[in-house]
């Protein structure tokens, strides 16, 4: 049982929680967290009423059945599948929230984009935020905490939400640590895969903490995936 909070950017750009102690003031975190990932020079709160998504699980007592309630904003209801993908719903149909009423113009939202042009790129972020110690320690800068991945896909399709699908419930449930996860498109962003040295879809890196790991194929199996990235030789590809 959780609850669990997306916010999206106008580009394209993802970051989530899920919380299974359903504390508030999510939001509030995670427009920190796109402050400190994309350079802003403040917390972009004004994406919370129109962007954002929210789903809450809970077991009912009395009859023990599990209901859930998730609700998304106009501008994000295309991106079902991925949310599905990121709460472990399946194919559950999302509702449209009615926060956004009266205050999502597109035209005001546009004057934000001098402020905040990050906010209109697309830098294939999809990245999961944990919550810090009781104690608020500052945001860290100088290195990237937990691990950080890279997958590269070819064009977005029904096998890449599988191969999507497959390693997040990996990750998830195996890796015990937080990460990010940028989802990177080789047809939009050739030069990336040519930099990363990247010749064939799916593949997935992992450049933080270093020796960097690379994996090439399916993401099926959850012992192959975690044995190459807890190998200790330094170019380990499988």
């Amino acid at each position: 049982m959780f609850k669990g909070i997306a916010l999206f950017t106008p580009g394209g750009d993802l970051v989530y929680c899920i919380d299974v102690q359903k504390q508030s003031h999510w939001h509030l975190h995670l427009c920190m967290a796109l402050q400190e990932t994309l350079g802003l020079a403040e917390p972009p709160h004004f994406l919370v009423p129109c962007y954002s998504a929210t789903i809450d699980r809970w077991l009912n007592p009395q009859t023990q059945e599990i209901h859930t309630v998730a609700a998304a904003c106009p501008f994000v209801l295309k991106y079902q599948s991925l949310l599905n993908v990121l709460f472990g719903t399946e194919n559950l149909i999302w509702q449209v929230s009615d926060r956004s009423e009266g205050v999502c113009d597109p035209t005001l939202l546009m004057t934000y984009r001098q402020q905040f042009p990050e906010l209109w790129q697309d830098h294939d972020l999809v990245m999961r935020f944990e919550q810090r110690r009781q104690r608020q320690e500052p945001l860290e800068t100088s290195a990237p905490q937990g691990h950080v991945f890279r997958l590269f896909i070819s064009s977005h399709s029904a096998a890449t939400e599988r191969t999507l699908q497959n390693l997040h419930q990996i990750l998830e449930t195996s890796l015990r640590q937080p990460y990010t996860l940028q989802v990177i498109d080789v047809h939009k962003h050739p030069d990336q895969a040519e930099r990363d040295q990247v010749t064939a879809t799916p593949t997935l890196l992992r450049t933080w903490p270093h020796p960097i790991r690379r994996i090439v194929g399916e993401f099926d199996d959850a012992n192959r995936i975690l044995q190459v990235l807890a190998a200790t030789d330094e170019h380990r590809v499988l």
